[in-house]
């Protein structure tokens, strides 16, 4: 069975590009305009779900969460990124 989760992403302009992060599991990437920025995040978030272990996923979640439990909520949000396999 597959699940899905919602990540934030946080989209800066940084000098001719963009910036994104998830703050989540402190995953960054960018791009030239703020679409390619947030598809590249995507990627780099399947990318760390495919070659990650499941306790390293798990350390990050609650790592940010222990960190920041009050996180303010962030217009750009990454919408079914995360779909793991339960084992």
């Amino acid at each position: 069975m597959k699940s899905t989760q919602q990540f934030t992403a946080i989209i800066e302009r940084e000098g001719d590009g963009y910036v994104s992060l998830c703050p989540e599991l402190d995953i960054a990437s960018q791009g030239d305009n703020i679409e390619a920025a947030r598809q590249n995040l995507i990627e780099a978030l399947e990318l760390f779900f495919e070659t990650a272990d499941s306790s390293e996923v798990q350390n990050r979640l609650h790592s940010a969460l222990s960190t920041n439990p009050t996180q303010p909520e962030v217009a750009n949000v990454l919408h079914s990124v995360y779909a793991q396999s339960s084992q």
